[in-house]
């Protein structure tokens, strides 16, 4: 592939619309974007200047809806073209665009809605406007409800109307009608683990800041292509799947699902990927599964290959010295590492991996197979970009080192702190939060204790909310913990506990087949979900996290644990739509769990 870059600089872009509109005019005829057509069952392609024509059609709509700029438009579609051509022609406008997430609560899409003032809504089909239409009676902001697809039969909300029928034949041309990078250009919601969800507000400014520091820390080639499949409502998709390619002039492609993902990636065959750690511990789940079925020479050599691969990577970072094992890697990587790449689409040069914690387990296999993580770290706060590794200096237990246009400090606690372009304007109608998280002097505390080595590399050890207080005083910082149990895939979820309590418990969703297939094995009641409340059971299973936490200081023992067989989703309110954990909702749950825990103590 060319590596030659053609990379937009901010002062020629100046906003976001301005940024689309040079792509456009450098890169005409190139492909822009890919995606599945349902209706003709097929791949379809839209170059830059096919979007820039439908992007004129979405503005003359808009314009006929009397939208005046700085009016919020929200929009919950799952990734396609038409969310880049409604985010674009609603930029262009000057209105302020408001993301939601497809699978959030309705309860959680009306706060938005109502919180933002959002006057126009895209949403897909009636599938996602029947859950929603209760929940939103009482919005009298949302004047136009528009459906990609027919809307609902029988429902008689005047608000409601088809795209086909509501976009016009012809337009009148893209659009520019602000100039000023400083002005707001979207509302991100944090998906928030506690409370109700608070407004980001993003400049242009901060948007285009990030991409081009983002593409300060990794080379992105007109030749390169992104297979998108984070929701865009996700500030990290936005900026590295969306906004970075434009910038780069790259082509994305729209995966039809996370359950097609493995088919997409072979279909696609993305030279880049950007990521979370759960899609990685899937992909080593399903693995392992296969290995521990196989014969056990299949497993050692998959093993073998992860050793020399890793001492090979370690090798060629510079921190580690040639080893006789390095020459059995040519042949390694042709009989095992190949094959995973090749699953991968064979051609992925990078994979960033962010919004969550990468388990060194992880980092370990794929990459000593060959593929090139590089995690980093950010907040919908910071646009989001704060930290990422390098290709050439790869250290997967950390960060990485800042991205080139942000200041990092340790303030106190050693709680990571932020300045720079990036940093979010405020959160909307909610001085107090903003005051609370920006100092007078620009500083941003990420509530994230971290440290930082001579190389300017960040790790980050654990959220300062987030430490568990025993009640002999000991602090517990639990992240790092739970990263190292979930490393036992029988574990599928947990959450360490003991806030005011004498010694740390756990309560622990386990795989379903890993678990039925360890009881058969050691003569144990297996029946499901029974056997997770079996005392012999509970001890086995305590026994695996202990091992799982060896190298933990003495008082970070845990000595019981509750085995949980629902798993905690989005849907039943105990994840945030970018999956992370709500503590206080699990703990709310499974409060006798939790108790039973401490009983007798």
């Amino acid at each position: 592939m060319s590596t030659r870059t053609d990379l937009i600089a901010p002062d020629v872009a100046v906003t976001l619309d301005g940024l689309f509109h040079e792509r456009v005019r450098r890169s005409p005829h190139k492909v822009a974007y890919r995606h599945f057509d349902d209706q003709h069952c097929e791949w379809q392609e839209l170059t830059w200047s096919e979007m820039e024509h439908e992007i004129a059609r979405w503005q003359s709509a808009m314009t006929h809806e009397g939208l005046q700029p700085g009016d919020r438009v929200a929009l919950m579609l799952k990734n396609c073209p038409q969310w880049v051509v409604f985010d674009q022609a609603a930029l262009g406008l000057g209105l302020v665009t408001v993301p939601l997430y497809v699978n959030d609560r309705p309860e959680n899409v009306a706060h938005v809605l109502q919180d933002s003032g959002a006057k126009l809504l895209l949403i897909d089909n009636a599938t996602h406007w029947h859950p929603l239409h209760e929940a939103c009676t009482g919005i009298t902001t949302l004047q136009r409800i528009v459906t990609l697809r027919t809307p609902p039969e029988g429902d008689n909300d005047e608000r409601l109307r088809g795209v086909d029928e509501w976009l016009p034949d012809t337009h009148e041309g893209f659009r520019h009608q602000l100039n000023d990078p400083s002005r707001l250009a979207t509302i991100v919601y944090t998906s928030g683990t506690t409370g109700k969800s608070k407004g980001v507000m993003l400049s242009h400014r901060n948007l285009i800041s990030n991409a081009a520091g983002s593409l300060r820390c990794f080379d992105v080639y007109p030749s390169d292509t992104f297979l998108s499949f984070l929701p865009l409502s996700h500030c990290l998709e936005r900026m590295a799947g969306y906004f970075v390619p434009v910038m780069a002039g790259a082509t994305v492609a729209y995966a039809r699902s996370v359950q097609q993902l493995q088919e997409d990636l072979a279909l696609v065959r993305p030279t880049v990927l950007i990521t979370v750690p759960r899609i990685f511990e899937r992909i080593q789940a399903g693995i392992r599964s296969k290995l521990d079925k196989g014969p056990a020479s299949t497993r050692k050599l998959f093993e073998l290959a992860v050793d020399v691969g890793n001492r090979h990577f370690e090798h060629v970072q510079g921190r580690a010295s040639w080893h006789p094992k390095l020459l059995l890697w040519p042949l390694l990587k042709k009989l095992v590492a190949d094959k995973l790449t090749a699953r991968l689409g064979g051609r992925l040069r990078v994979a960033i991996s962010g919004g969550a914690a990468l388990a060194m387990d992880n980092a370990r296999t794929f990459i000593g197979l060959g593929l090139p993580i590089l995690q980093g770290y950010g907040l919908s706060e910071t646009s989001p970009v704060i930290s990422v590794n390098r290709i050439e200096d790869n250290l997967p237990s950390s960060v990485g080192p800042k991205v080139p246009n942000l200041e990092v400090r340790l303030g106190e606690h050693n709680a990571l702190e932020v300045r720079g372009p990036s940093v979010m304007m405020g959160y909307w109608n909610n001085e107090t939060a903003t005051r609370a998280m920006i100092a007078d002097d620009g500083w941003l505390n990420t509530g994230d204790v971290a440290s930082i080595d001579d190389g300017g590399r960040i790790t980050i050890t654990g959220r300062i909310k987030e430490i568990i207080v025993l009640s002999n005083g000991e602090k517990v910082p639990p992240n790092d913990m739970e990263s190292a149990i979930l490393a036992d895939p029988l574990f599928e979820q947990l959450m360490v506990v003991g806030e005011g309590k004498a010694y740390l418990g756990l309560l622990a969703v386990v795989n379903r087949e890993r678990w039925v297939a360890a009881m058969h094995e050691r003569g144990l009641p297996a029946d499901w979900p029974e056997s997770l409340h079996a005392s012999q059971s509970r001890a086995y299973a305590l026994q695996r996290v202990t091992q799982q936490i060896q190298a933990f200081p003495g008082y970070a023992r845990i000595r019981r644990v509750a085995l949980l067989a629902e798993p905690w989703t989005p849907d039943n309110g105990l994840q945030t739509p970018t999956l992370k954990v709500k503590r206080a909702k699990v703990l709310e749950r499974y409060h006798k769990d939790f108790e039973g825990l401490y009983d007798g103590y």
